[in-house]
């Protein structure tokens, strides 16, 4: 299935860059939000890695330890082409037998270091910790056809202050649907292709999903009803993941919604009824059926019906200009979110 372009919520940007020319352009720092007891049968290891993915780390950890791969787990997906700082932990009690903890101090490399190691009660699950933090590089900076690099970077002033007052429409960025993901999804559908193992089956089932997610999304963008109320809407509360059905008799939902407290919600696809109802679920139901080779097709996996927020807050936004061609954007975003939901408002890239 081609997919349409998303639209933006504050219309076609004036600059144009390149982004991740080099590894160093994009670098993400991942904050947990809580401390390590410091005693515990779980070794955290904080890694800072280059230019491999999160399970590639994973796995060069179960090789140099001996442990399983069941016994190593992490938070989050952190991206391969970038600068990447992350969590792990290992399942390795202090008086454990057959494994090898020296073999850490071999592991390190040009594109794998380990920062810390702490020991915690507990194991790190996934999307456990707060945020992410971003700094990108974007380079060879201009201004698009027919429009002056004065207007341009004026253009996006404006945008850097509407982002940080109302946030930017949360879409799931490029890199989940990967080079083809969403592709195999639909083939899978059709029994013309199978997965091979968890992984993959996660990664097709995570497509097919997101796309719909996004599709609702792009819809309520285009109609300028993303950020605000629709007869029906689940809502979020901000900062959580309570939600709860709106209802037009209450009178604080508008400026709950402007003091960013709360956001209308999308639906993640699955088994089970829409929580969504009037309105909202027309629009979200339209969409379904619109993309019924996937809709269709999810409930069979063991999905079940999920909500995620239309509306992503932005924190601590700031940009630099060290020369006319090179522009630098450093924000913090929640867990699960994408940093090319905001480039994405701020420039074509």
């Amino acid at each position: 299935m081609e997919l349409p372009p998303l639209p933006r919520s504050l219309g076609t940007p004036l600059l144009q860059a390149r982004f991740k020319v080099a590894m160093d352009d994009f670098v993400v720092n991942e904050v947990l939000g809580f401390e390590c007891s410091g005693e515990g049968e779980h070794l955290w290891l904080q890694v800072r890695k280059t230019g491999i993915t999160t399970s590639d780390v994973a796995g060069r950890l179960a090789r140099a330890t001996g442990l399983r791969q069941g016994d190593i787990s992490w938070s989050g997906q952190k991206d391969k082409h970038g600068v990447c700082t992350q969590w792990f932990s290992l399942h390795w009690p202090k008086n454990s037998a057959g494994h090898d903890l020296g073999g850490l101090a071999q592991i390190e490399s040009d594109d794998l270091i380990i920062e810390q190691q702490l020991r915690n009660s507990r194991k790190l699950r996934r999307g456990s910790h707060r945020s992410n933090q971003f700094r990108i590089r974007l380079r060879d900076v201009k201004a698009a056809d027919g429009v002056s690099l004065s207007d341009a970077w004026q253009d996006l002033d404006i945008r850097m202050q509407a982002i940080e007052h109302s946030g930017v429409p949360n879409y799931f960025g490029e890199q989940r649907f990967g080079h083809a993901n969403l592709a195999n999804a639909e083939a899978w559908f059709a029994g013309k292709t199978r997965p091979r193992g968890r992984l993959e089956r996660g990664m097709w089932l995570s497509a097919a999903r997101s796309a719909l997610f996004n599709a609702v999304l792009a819809r309520r963008v285009a109609a300028g009803n993303w950020n605000r109320w629709l007869p029906g809407d689940v809502m979020n509360l901000n900062g959580s993941g309570s939600v709860f059905v709106s209802s037009a008799d209450d009178a604080d939902l508008p400026q709950r919604l402007a003091d960013m407290d709360i956001h209308p919600t999308g639906p993640l696809w699955g088994q089970g009824a829409l929580a969504s109802r009037d309105s909202a679920a027309a629009l979200e139901q339209a969409v379904a059926d619109e993309m019924a080779v996937f809709s269709a097709a999810l409930p069979r996996y063991g999905l079940q019906q999920e909500r995620r927020s239309l509306r992503l807050p932005v924190k601590a936004l700031d940009y630099r200009r060290p020369d006319d061609g090179t522009l630098e954007i450093e924000f913090t975003l929640p867990t699960g979110t994408y940093a090319t939901a905001v480039l994405h408002e701020l420039c074509g890239y």
